[in-house]
């Protein structure tokens, strides 16, 4: 039984005796525990129902049914914010006390939670300072509110980010900026913003019906920062370097580099091919031939292991921000640029510090030995995918380039006969001008200078993988699983209302995939196909127990060619350090001596694991959220327009399309296709009218207008067009628009274009007058 008291009076209780019983149970009491503390059955429990309504509505208590409190009071369980730290302790309030609250928020002491007797020392909370957010357990007695803390949480980022309008009365409003939130805000307190801001607000309260407040004032929501800083802070992503992150920075920087205890390869050709903005060197290549028609080949990473110590604080930041996240217009490196932009950066004529990949290809392109070295190099050419392979396409390459495509053929050979996973997915790229402003959006092209990049860094990753496995070494592996079976079915049933067959009763292998899109010559169809094959893989992630990885057929797999930007590559490096005995000289000064794992590292690998796949995850979600702006922003001035587009997904409220090269999906509402009831066929994932027959499915490609483009929600709209080009009427009321107008919302506002507009009118910037 929760509760401190033993014994209860069984049979309904008063409402003196709920609040003795909530405010001393150990655990948080919900209407479940009162009900089992007093022994309530049956009816009873509907009159306590009704009894705790009444509480609420009188003051008495507050909370959910799941976990009362006492007006006025604290959850037993509940999330706590720092405001100030005293005397050495942390003094905090609750983190959604209601600013229409009777009461100001009691100051409550955190106290260190002390590990249980017998149990070894336990993990430390670590430091706590103003602003952090701690779920906490709390107690209240003569001298005050005192809690322990359970759980420090990331800092709240919740989406709230919009731009100021005022309705007719003057009241400002949240006009959101993310497409998932549908509904304007009330804002209680303008934090200094003015109407036509873009901002980023907090709940003032409990209930929605608190409304926000702006806690940062952002700036014009249409100037070229805007968009990737609208992702920044809707996914929480860290972009603020600590001062003490810095000062190890710039310590780092100055470690000099061994001539004795280094491979010395400055004499070698190597050459780093990456994109023409690019902003950081993770990686170069080099081969010649070895005679017997193999080649002998060096990738060399850049050493960042050397400068990032185990638990200094450069280490806690990277591993906190997982991997660096980029925008057309800006990067959040994983590492402050005096690393990732100059020191570990492979840059041309400059001596670097490299882990170096050692690798024999034979003649059937087999990578057959493999080892690695700590080395200095010398980059001979940084050069830019597009002119490598102009280079090579002139027929007369310099050798350290024909040795790169000839050792590549072999890879190439290779893979082919592994026969990996196929599906050409395009890859958008946002050009800007000198002025920040979009000069150009186009799918990037797919070249041979890619492969010959990409086939290479995978040899390296495979012999990084075997090379630990060799030395029974902890591994981060890089884990595609097979699709699953749920999956499978589906795809199975989608491919019927193709009149293809799928059996499962075969292994799913990669091959097994790409003979099914070998064989289907309509270009629309494969198009179809692939989107439903796409839709069918798991997501890769790290791990340190090997699954394999299946897209690209390997059984084993790690990422070793990226540790400027990726944190799964430096454990890579710091564990095959330890396992080939790399280690360097102890360097002077204040850093930690190793620059292998940490015993903490190995000890905590899965976590790690899960905490980088996560991060990865939310780095790509703003990456695409912030092309989807850009791409908006590109098209609000053609709002009217036909297009070339192609569905790309079928629900029963309609189906999403992309124009065509150029991307950003757009949502075409079922009611918008006429006077016709379309019904929704999930298994073929289509649309079809009742009447007409007409289907709507994914792969299709059709002609749409553009209705809206939103520039700050990345959102688009398409309209349909009949047989004559004109756009077909939607049946019954139009849709409501995205933006309800909660209670008293916005009643015109002036944010389209500096013209008034309808609610929610941040959505119709660009539409054509």
């Amino acid at each position: 039984m929760a509760g401190r008291s033993p014994k209860l009076p069984q049979g309904m209780p008063s409402k003196r005796q709920v609040l003795e019983f909530i405010q001393a149970s150990d655990v948080p009491a919900g209407k479940r525990e009162i009900a089992r503390a007093f022994g309530l059955k049956g009816q009873e429990k509907i009159s306590l129902k009704r009894l705790l309504k009444d509480m609420a509505e009188e003051g008495l208590i507050d909370g959910k049914k799941t976990a009362y409190h006492r007006m006025g009071g604290v959850p037993k369980v509940t999330v706590l914010r720092v405001i100030e730290i005293e005397d050495g302790e942390a003094i905090a309030i609750p983190d959604n006390w209601s600013p229409d609250a009777p009461s100001e928020p009691p100051r409550i002491t955190l106290k260190e939670m002390k590990p249980p007797r017998g149990r070894g020392s336990g993990k430390q909370m670590p430091a706590l300072k103003p602003g952090d957010r701690v779920l906490s357990r709390t107690e209240e007695s003569d001298s005050g509110w005192t809690a322990f803390p359970m759980k420090k949480l990331p800092a709240r980022t919740e989406g709230l980010m919009g731009v100021v309008e005022l309705d007719g009365t003057g009241t400002p409003w949240l006009a959101p900026v993310d497409k998932r939130v549908r509904n304007s805000a009330k804002i209680v307190d303008l934090g200094g913003a003015e109407e036509g801001q873009l901002v980023i607000a907090e709940k003032a309260g409990r209930s929605d019906r608190a409304g926000v407040k702006v806690v940062e004032v952002v700036g014009d929501p249409l100037a070229p920062k805007s968009f990737s800083l609208i992702a920044i802070a809707k996914h929480g992503i860290p972009h603020v370097f600590p001062d003490g992150v810095h000062e190890s920075a710039e310590r780092a920087a100055t470690l000099a580099l061994s001539d004795k205890a280094r491979e010395d390869l400055r004499h070698v050709p190597i050459v780093a091919i990456d994109p023409a903005d690019a902003r950081d060197h993770d990686d170069a290549i080099w081969a010649e031939p070895d005679g017997m028609g193999g080649y002998n080949a060096l990738i060399a990473i850049a050493d960042v292991s050397f400068y990032v110590r185990p638990g200094s604080a450069l280490d806690k930041e990277a591993r906190k921000r997982g991997n660096s996240v980029y925008f057309p217009d800006r990067v959040v490196p994983m590492l402050p640029e005096v690393l990732s932009a100059d020191v570990c950066s492979l840059r041309e004529g400059e001596d670097r510090a490299a882990m170096v990949c050692h690798v024999h290809i034979d003649a059937s392109g087999q990578v057959k030995t493999q080892r690695f070295t700590r080395a200095i190099v010398r980059i001979h050419h940084n050069i830019a995918y597009e002119d490598a392979q102009t280079q090579v396409d002139t027929g007369t390459p310099p050798e350290y380039l024909a040795n790169l495509w000839d050792a590549w053929k072999l890879l190439a050979a290779a893979r082919k006969k592994r026969d990996p996973l196929e599906l050409e997915i395009p890859e958008r790229r946002v050009m800007l001008n000198d002025e920040g402003q979009i000069a150009e959006i186009a799918v990037r092209e797919r070249l041979d200078a890619h492969r010959v990049v990409e086939d290479f860094m995978i040899a390296a990753n495979v012999a990084a993988a075997k090379a630990l496995e060799a030395k029974n070494a902890p591994v981060v592996y890089r884990n595609h699983e097979v699709p699953a079976r749920e999956k499978m079915i589906a795809l199975r049933d989608y491919m019927a209302t193709l009149d293809k067959k799928l059996s499962l009763g075969q292994v799913i292998t990669p091959s097994l995939f790409n003979r099914l899109l070998a064989d289907i010559t309509d270009e629309s169809e494969k198009a179809q196909l692939m989107e439903a094959v796409l839709r069918s893989q798991t997501q890769a992630y790290y791990g340190p127990a090997n699954t394999g990885h299946f897209g690209l057929a390997l059984g084993s797999y790690a990422h070793f060619t990226s540790p400027i930007r990726r944190y799964s590559d430096l454990l890579v490096h710091r564990a095959l350090v330890d396992a080939y005995k790399l280690e360097q000289p102890k360097p002077p000064g204040s850093l930690p001596d190793s620059s292998g794992l940490s015993d903490k590292d190995r000890a905590n690998i899965k976590e790690i694991c899960d905490t980088i796949s996560q991060s990865e995850r939310r780095a790509m979600a703003a990456e695409r959220d912030t092309v989807d702006r850009y791409v908006a922003a590109w098209l609000s001035s053609r709002v009217g327009e036909q297009f070339d587009t192609r569905i790309t997904g079928v629900q029963n409220f309609g189906f999403f399309a992309t124009i065509e090269g150029l991307g950003g999906d757009g949502l075409v509402p079922v009611s918008t296709l006429g006077s016709e009831h379309f019904r929704y066929e999930e298994a073929g994932q289509a649309l079809i009218g009742e009447d007409s027959g007409t289907t709507y499915k994914s792969g299709d490609r059709l002609k749409l207008q553009l209705a809206e483009a939103n520039a700050l929600t990345g959102a688009l709209k398409f309209a349909t067009l009949d047989a004559d080009g004109n756009v077909i009427e939607p049946r019954g009321k139009r849709p409501a628009p995205r933006y309800k107008r909660p209670g008293n919302g916005p009643k015109k506002g002036k944010y389209i274009n500096g013209k008034r507009g309808r609610p929610g009118n941040i959505r119709n910037q660009g539409r054509r007058k």
